[in-house]
């Protein structure tokens, strides 16, 4: 078991730890809050100006690839955020994939209803981005980096002042993906900076915080409050980093999830979908088309990681230095989740723990406690409602999620919380890459369920109480067959979008997808056992009636 594993699975030891690093007992840490924001649906009282707010986005960043939670990693301002902030350690996205989860952060809404369904081509019209409202409020508002939802473009959207963006993915070095006769002739990727296109200067991390930081000090109004998103492209793979951490983590080693091994144990009770794309563009043993080891896919996501972390000590940095940081919340999320390995697969889509978690820092001096540890499952859905919460706003009748304030400040705990939240995952098969089916999934006291849609399979439940790693799928288990026919149900009633439709959204279908697999690599997987039967059994039928 890894140092990781050990101390996430281990709620007792994660709190002892980054209590320590606060140098404050978590218990009080708990109880240090003080109530300054207004709960959703009242005004701030106007004794002060109004709590800034900046939230970090980064790509693809796994839940557990964090200093203090991981002490092999350098990242010691994101670690000042946990220590002088709060780290929500179930935090997760209702549905991991870049722009459907983007989406999501910017409408307060889920994917059946803002219907941005996957990385392809859907479209952004009818929606209301959260920034809009802040607009309204008098704030000062300002978008850098990787927007990549719905068309591929990088236009200016409504709700922001000040805009920095680049197409799709983007890259992270100004010629990349550039001809050699075209960097000669000097051309470079572009930045759209309010409407102009700009050629790119330097590595994409670095570049995008000198635009931001060159708001924070001569471009917003000083009269007003701010909220600042920045969206960095790192550390999407493929994770390049700048030369200065080219060698960083050079030698260190990477301790892979067990569950990666090709077993007959790891195997059993996985849908055969899981099996076939261990071999596929998402598999453990030909990712992304490839021969390149997933330890050194790590070792470039760790060096990717580490502008992130210079970045956020830049922003830091200034805060204290204007005197802005007792009243400025930070904000250190990621759009999904991300598998190194797990169950025999990479990157997300799917709706396993690795995929969905999150990692979330909340630092809020002032507001939230110090080194505190949450234990509440808050979604990438609750995000935009928080903000609006933040500037004394009520939350607009289309949003679903809710704030998040009453938490840090102590006002509800995370029993209550995941209490009245079941947890709905929702995932749409794409195209480009047909190896993951449409998933739902939901989870309720941490017993989760999942079904797919379209496919010849498995359900899976699983007990995270007891099986954080989801190994032994409980689905057949007669102690757990009540609580399945209930989530089974209470995902249908919950996946219906706002107009009480059970819905499969979906975007043009242009090509073939990715479909390689590596010729000695392993080959499609069998049936579960217990399918196989003699013919003309009186049971025969019975997979057509409800199941009671």
């Amino acid at each position: 078991m890894t140092l990781i594993r050990q101390v996430l699975l281990n709620t007792a030891a994660t709190l002892a730890s980054i209590s320590m690093l606060a140098q404050i007992p978590a218990a009080q840490a708990q109880t240090v809050a003080k109530p300054t924001a207004a709960a959703p649906g009242e005004q701030t009282a106007p004794t002060q100006q109004p709590r800034n707010i900046i939230f970090v986005l980064v790509d693809d960043l796994r839940y557990d690839m964090m200093g203090f939670l991981n002490p092999g990693l350098k990242t010691p301002n994101i670690d000042f955020l946990a220590r002088n902030g709060v780290y929500f350690k179930n935090a997760a996205v209702t549905s991991s994939l870049c722009s459907p989860s983007r989406a999501t952060i910017l409408t307060g809404e889920s994917v059946r209803n803002h219907r941005v369904v996957d990385n392809n081509d859907s479209s952004e019209d009818g929606l209301t981005f959260f920034p809009s409202y802040l607009q309204k409020a008098g704030y000062n508002t300002a978008f850098f980096g990787k927007w990549h939802m719905g068309w591929d473009n990088d236009k200016p959207r409504p709700g922001f002042d000040h805009w920095v963006a680049f197409k799709g993915q983007g890259t992270y070095f100004p010629t990349e993906q550039l001809s050699p006769a075209a960097i000669a002739a000097g051309e470079r990727q572009t930045l759209n900076v309010d409407g102009r296109s700009v050629p790119r200067k330097g590595y994409i991390t670095d570049e995008l915080t000198d635009y931001a930081m060159d708001w924070l000090e001569h471009g917003r109004d000083p009269k007003k409050p701010f909220f600042l998103y920045l969206s960095h492209k790192a550390v999407h793979s493929e994770a390049t980093p700048p030369e200065r951490y080219a060698h960083q983590y050079d030698g260190m080693k990477i301790d892979l999830p067990d569950t990666m091994a090709n077993t007959p144990e790891n195997n059993k009770g996985k849908p055969m979908w899981v099996q076939d794309q261990r071999n596929s563009w998402h598999g453990a043993d030909f990712p992304f088309a490839t021969n390149q080891s997933l330890s050194d896919m790590t070792r470039s996501i760790y060096r990717t990681l580490s502008p992130i972390d210079d970045s956020l000590g830049r922003i830091i940095a200034y805060l204290k230095r204007a005197k802005l940081d007792r009243n400025t919340m930070i904000v250190f999320y990621s759009d999904n989740g991300y598998l190194i390995g797990d169950h025999g697969l990479t990157d997300k889509r799917n709706a396993y723990e690795p995929s969905v978690r999150v990692p979330m820092v909340v630092y809020a001096p002032n507001l939230a406690p110090k080194g505190a540890v949450n234990e509440a499952r808050v979604r990438n859905l609750d995000l935009a409602p928080t903000f609006l919460d933040m500037a004394g706003l009520a939350k607009p009748a289309q949003m679903e999620g809710d704030s998040w304030l009453s938490l840090i400040q102590g006002r509800q705990s995370s029993r209550d919380w995941n209490a009245t939240h079941d947890f709905i995952y929702e995932y749409y098969w794409e195209w480009t890459v047909p190896f993951t089916p449409t998933t739902f999934a939901i989870e309720r006291n941490r017993v989760k369920y999942i079904q797919y849609y379209g496919v010849w399979d498995t359900e899976e439940v699983y007990d995270l109480n007891k099986d954080p790693d989801e190994r032994v799928n409980l689905v057949n288990d007669p102690a757990y067959k009540d609580i399945k026919i209930t989530l089974r149900s209470t995902l249908y009633q919950k996946l219906a979008n706002a107009s009480g439709r059970h819905d499969i959204p979906f975007t043009a279908k242009l090509g073939p997808g990715v479909l390689q697999r590596d010729r000695n690599g392993t080959h499609r997987a069998d049936f579960p056992a217990s399918w196989y039967v003699q013919p003309d059994l009186p049971t025969r039928f019975d997979g057509y009636r409800p199941e009671k």
